[in-house]
């Protein structure tokens, strides 16, 4: 063989009638068509579209939505040098357990301690008995009168660390108040 140009076909080879042209396809149809056929490959192609997603778990709740709080009462002072021994009564509502980080007080007057001390967990539906002893430093900065005293808790768990204040209730500031008052006479400076 030799030359240039296209291969012709050879002795054998049956020759076939032309094709007859297909009519034109409107260009709405050719659209959407195209279209169909991209969002297939697309779904193919794409993983998650041809499968169903499992829902996306709820987080957590935050720390201070799933503990309570409760005034337990006064005690005994434990070393008898604390102006008010007190239980607090720590209750985990639902989900997971919460961390008790540290719990203090805002009068410069005073300090407390708690048994046991932070940190410790809350468990779920439990309730956790706290004895925390308020202590005096200064009887001259002392209020006479609590008031509405309040503990500062910081509380953390899966979702977040939170600080939250907390009133124990009616009888806490009445407690308060008289022990401060046994601690600290009008007389004393």
């Amino acid at each position: 063989m030799t030359g240039i140009g296209p291969v012709e076909a050879g002795a054998d080879t049956l020759l076939q009638p032309p094709l007859a042209a297909a009519p034109p396809v409107p260009a709405a149809r050719r659209r959407t068509t195209a279209a169909l056929a991209a969002l297939a490959v697309t779904a193919l192609c794409v993983p998650g579209l041809t499968e169903p997603r499992p829902p996306a778990e709820a987080p957590p709740p935050w720390p201070t939505q799933v503990v309570d709080f409760r005034y337990g009462g006064a005690t005994p002072a434990p070393h008898g040098d604390g102006a008010l021994s007190f239980a607090v009564l720590l209750s985990g509502e639902e989900g997971e357990p919460v961390t008790v980080e540290d719990i203090t007080q805002p009068s410069i007057a005073l300090s407390l301690t708690a048994e046991p001390e932070p940190p410790f967990t809350v468990r779920t539906s439990s309730t956790q008995k706290t004895i925390i002893t308020v202590h005096v430093r200064d009887c001259g900065k002392v209020q006479r009168n609590a008031g509405l005293p309040f503990l500062d808790v910081t509380l953390r768990n899966k979702r977040a660390i939170q600080q939250q204040s907390f009133i124990l209730g009616s009888s806490y500031p009445d407690d308060l108040t008289a022990a401060l008052q046994q601690a600290c006479p009008r007389n004393s400076p």
